[in-house]
């Protein structure tokens, strides 16, 4: 898969494997009692919802714009950085 598009139309399950041997992991963050796994390949993002509840991944999200990065944003601080 080269683009966002060739990712957004594969089946689930290839969609899968292709977040676990081709991404790099970002960060997590949680949504109710979903977990949201943000990863990137090239010039895309993938969210990965997963339920702790049901143990299964619920829904597999791509974008590649700036503003799907907002959650993640409010989640960073650069305290630590001493600036």
């Amino acid at each position: 898969m080269n683009t966002i598009d060739d990712f957004k139309t594969a089946s689930f399950e290839r969609k899968c494997d292709f977040v676990i041997t081709t991404t790099n992991y970002i960060m997590s963050r949680k949504l109710g009692e979903t977990s949201v796994y943000l990863y990137q390949v090239e010039a895309f993002f993938i969210e990965v919802y997963y339920s702790s509840r049901y143990k299964k991944v619920l829904m597999i999200n791509a974008f590649d714009d700036r503003s799907g990065l907002d959650p993640y944003a409010e989640m960073v601080s650069l305290a630590d950085l001493k600036l």
